[in-house]
């Protein structure tokens, strides 16, 4: 079974040569349809690449990359999906606690990930699976959290990659702080900070829009619109496009079709390179679709339709992508199939290493609580002890 087959379920190299043809600007030309149920309006937003997988241009974005860099873009999509996927299937086995999908999302995170520079830092949430990947981290080490065995799993510093982060809109005011730093520092390089539109409600990520605003801080805010903050969709949250709250702030905000890879790249590195010249924070919403349950503890079903989702499943970011491969004839069926074993030895070593992850030591969470040790941690240190040592051969599931 094909990666994409599996998704759809009906149906480390970073990409270069990105050309701006004119400055930021949140006008758009082109449209796609938004949710189809609910008859809304279709959006305006930057788009490069169809549905049909037909190449646009766009007055202010504009990207010109090789067939390598386009197959590049592909594949970080397609492995992302299988190892989501992947992820995804062991949580239903029991070896997960818990996961949160980016079915449907690739675009927007791989397309922006590969936007960045190694020396720009991100703040992510725990949906980026895909941005982590752009940024070198293995796989494998996202899983650690969610299987309950560590707290993060990886060295942010070494890739420039913050942990994840599970209260909805702190880590934008980590960006924010970060980037006020680097910014007197005298440091050249961004900051790229990301949250849903259901974090788009939340007081600390509006006041991290105070802060970067007044203080020019070089930091790209990433919105990924999947149209739902768990059940609660996009129009219970806001009167106007998320992108357009950015003006009230004081800086530009451009909404992108959050399914099309090259529009993501073109103007994510365009507001990363407006950070980097000094021009202060932007705001990119990228307006996109959760195919998948919030997280394996959902069911969507109860409350959204399956024509709402079969509407956005045309606009598959993957298989778009892949029209347009093969339309231009940039890549042969000796690719994909090179691509699905890759596929396939990709989830199998997921498999593996998840299953084979050693169990943490049982009092090791009281470690590290305060630097110093603390007498309430000690007492509860005890307490846990004593319950452990209550069970036949000292032992407690």
């Amino acid at each position: 079974m094909t990666v994409e087959s599996t998704a759809a379920r009906k149906t480390t190299r970073r990409s270069s040569g990105t050309k701006r043809t004119a400055s930021a600007s949140p006008s758009t030309t082109k449209k796609t349809s938004t949710r189809a149920a609910a008859g809304a309006t279709e959006p305006e937003l930057v788009q490069l690449l169809t549905p049909e997988g037909e190449r646009v241009q766009h007055p202010d974005y504009d990207i010109d990359l090789s067939a390598e860099e386009l197959r590049g873009l592909y594949r970080d999509m397609v492995l992302t999906r299988r190892f989501d996927s992947e992820a995804t299937s062991l949580q239903r086995q029991g070896e997960l606690g818990l996961w949160a999908s980016l079915l449907g999302q690739e675009a927007a995170q791989i397309g922006s990930g590969r936007a960045l520079r190694d020396d720009d830092y991100v703040f992510p949430t725990y949906r980026e699976h895909g941005v982590a990947w752009c940024r070198g981290v293995d796989p494998t080490n996202l899983l650690g959290m969610f299987r309950g065995v560590n707290n993060g799993g990886w060295d942010p510093n070494s890739n420039n990659f913050h942990l994840y982060t599970i209260v909805l809109g702190s880590q934008t005011l980590h960006a924010t702080g970060y980037a006020m730093g680097i910014a007197k520092d005298g440091a050249d390089s961004a900051v790229l900070a990301y949250f849903g539109d259901g974090a788009s409600s939340q007081g600390d990520v509006n006041e991290s829009f105070v802060f970067s605003a007044v203080y020019n801080a070089p930091v790209v805010f990433f919105c990924q619109n999947n149209q739902w903050a768990i059940s609660e969709p996009i129009e219970k949250q806001t009167r106007v496009p998320l992108y357009q709250r950015a003006r009230g702030f004081g800086f530009p905000g451009v909404r992108v079709d959050g399914n099309d890879v090259l529009a993501c790249l073109a103007v994510t590195r365009s507001a990363l390179e407006r950070a980097r010249r000094g021009e202060g924070p932007t705001l990119i919403e990228a307006f996109t679709y959760r195919m998948a349950a919030h997280t394996t503890s959902d069911d969507p079903t109860r409350y959204r339709r399956d024509a709402e989702r079969e509407a956005w499943e045309a606009k598959d970011p993957i298989l778009r992508l892949k029209a347009y491969l093969e339309n231009e004839g940039h890549a042969d069926a000796a690719f994909f199939e090179e691509l699905e074993a890759e596929s396939e030895a990709l989830g199998k070593n997921v498999r593996e290493v998840v299953r084979a992850m050693p169990v943490p030591e049982h009092m090791a969470m009281f470690d590290n609580v305060y630097a110093d040790g603390h007498a309430l941690v000690d007492e509860e240190r005890a307490q846990f002890a004593a319950y452990q040592a209550s069970f036949a051969d000292g032992e407690a599931e």
